[in-house]
């Protein structure tokens, strides 16, 4: 039986644990905390997962709470315009081919640790250091890191050639609420809205399952420097709450029309931060000469304006999963590796393209089709199931030719 550590409790390293646990691997996970403290912990992310991601927890018999979380059926974009001028200069909603779907993962995750446990894994509560693997990769036959922060990323050189940033390009604030009202224009349709606010930066809101039931995601990216960039000092959650809806009625006073009651699901309910989205190179090198195989957000970070990570994390866990089982008893060496992560970045390559460009300021073809979409349904749909298929964007978004024939077939 062959033998793989996992070294992070997230969505990536976990969904992989499980699959390969239900395949007759031996597999080890390894967390610095217990599912108790994930689930009575702080909030770790937004999630807005799509289709596909989804589909691969199906595929997995890890899609637990399904029919208990709302089912997004849309994805829509508001413009915010001038302060003296409209609220709102561009406002539609695209419907998704497949619903999208968020759950709070100190509920996800908790669930998946004690899933892995009772069905037999070795789950230790310890946070690894880099010494550590050193001996791990001579008790293993294969060890991967998903632990996107902290020591053991240092193992994983950055790739100059795909991170164009090296500082932050968002500062972000997340409060989940209990009492948030529906979106008068839409109001049968639970729908993940995008927010833009040109030259400030962007508010997303999702309805979520967390600990306490079903609420809501408030989530502020805000232009580093900007006005929204003040929640860095920020320590209690109530403060964190009333900024967020000061900032809400400032810039998005539509979004705030419907917040004017909420309230935090729990002390644990916020979370702000910064990072700088950047692509590593896969292979880990030990000082003892051993290599680790990193995933997800430890090799492939993306700014979470296009909401892809959860999604990523999923796509690259699956994509692991199929090339260990068909390396049966081959070895995983670094070009194993290697040629593992390639296959992964076929898919990761289309999120950081996009997600990068959506860091920047639109260009005018961008700008045509996000407008055209609030007259045209198709050009909205499009749009709102390129989030469950960045690759889709290749076709019609990046460059001004392909938009322009676009916009002229789908205005028939």
């Amino acid at each position: 039986m062959r033998k793989v550590l996992v070294v992070g409790a997230g969505q990536s390293g976990l969904q992989l644990a499980l699959g390969l646990q239900a395949h007759g691997y031996e597999v080890t996970v390894m967390s610095n905390r217990t599912a108790d403290e994930v689930r009575v912990g702080r909030v770790m992310s937004t999630q807005c997962m799509f289709h596909t991601a989804l589909q691969h927890e199906r595929d997995l018999g890890l899609g637990f709470w399904e029919d208990q979380a709302p089912r997004m059926e849309g994805l829509g974009v508001s413009v915010a315009g001038p302060p003296d001028g409209p609220t709102r200069v561009i406002d539609w909603l695209g419907r998704l081919d497949g619903y999208a779907q968020s759950v709070d993962q100190r509920v996800k995750m908790a669930g998946w640790m004690e899933t892995f446990a009772e069905r037999g894994g070795q789950l230790v509560i310890h946070g690894a250091s880099v010494s550590d693997l050193d001996y791990f990769t001579r008790a293993y036959d294969l060890v991967l890191v998903s632990a996107g922060k902290g020591e053991l990323v240092s193992m994983f050189a950055r790739d100059a050639a795909r991170s164009p940033y090296r500082e932050p390009q968002r500062a972000l604030a997340v409060a989940y609420v209990h009492g948030l009202g529906p979106r008068p224009e839409h109001p049968e349709t639970e729908a993940v809205r995008c927010n833009l606010v040109p030259g400030v930066g962007e508010l997303f809101v999702m309805p979520t399952l967390t600990t306490s039931g079903r609420a809501d995601i408030l989530f502020w990216e805000g232009i580093p420097g900007g006005p929204l960039d003040v929640f860095r000092d920020v320590r209690d959650p109530s403060e964190h709450l009333s900024l967020t809806l000061e900032l809400m009625e400032r810039y998005v006073p539509w979004e705030y029309a419907r917040a004017t009651k909420v309230e935090l699901t729990d002390a644990g309910g916020t979370l702000a931060g910064r990072y700088a989205p950047t692509v590593r190179h896969a292979v880990g090198h030990l000082p003892g000469g051993g290599a680790v195989l990193g995933a997800a957000d430890v090799v492939v970070a993306n700014d979470p304006i296009t909401g892809q990570g959860s999604n990523s994390a999923a796509k690259c866990a699956a994509a692991y999963l199929d090339a260990i089982l068909a390396r049966g008893e081959g070895a995983f060496d670094e070009a194993w590796m290697q040629a593992t992560f390639d296959r992964y970045w076929d898919t990761a390559r289309h999120v950081t393209k996009w997600t990068n460009a959506m860091l920047a300021p639109p260009p005018e073809h961008v700008l045509n089709l996000i407008g055209a979409a609030g007259q045209i349904p198709a050009v909205a749909d499009r749009i709102a199931n390129g989030f469950n298929d960045p690759a889709d964007f290749e076709q019609f978004f990046y460059e001004p030719e392909k938009a322009e024939a676009y916009l002229a077939e789908a205005a028939g």
